[in-house]
């Protein structure tokens, strides 16, 4: 996934642990904030720092609407989405 893309995220504390979904337009500078705690934030209280999840969107507007999407969908759903593709919840950020 291209760094300069505009995507939807979700960072895990540990398998089953706390989620975080996000959106951005730099994916490896928004994940080197978050893993480097470099803005006060609720990644940084929670420790929620490894990527278990992306999605890639042409526009940011796209990207912003599903992350209204699956801001609102229930834990259960968003757990379903990170286990069809990373079931052992590995921080997939090295393989972009």
């Amino acid at each position: 996934m291209d760094s300069r893309q505009p995507c939807v995220y979700i960072l895990a504390s540990a398998l089953n642990g706390t989620l975080y979904v996000g959106v951005t337009s730099n994916l490896s500078q928004r994940l080197h904030d978050h893993k480097t705690n470099a803005v006060p934030s609720f990644t940084q209280k929670y420790q929620v720092h490894t990527l278990v999840y992306a999605e890639a969107y042409e526009t940011m507007e796209e990207a912003i609407l599903r992350e209204k999407q699956l801001k609102a969908g229930s834990r259960t759903k968003k757990i379903s989405l990170i286990e069809k593709d990373n079931p052992e919840w590995l921080d997939i950020f090295e393989g972009l």
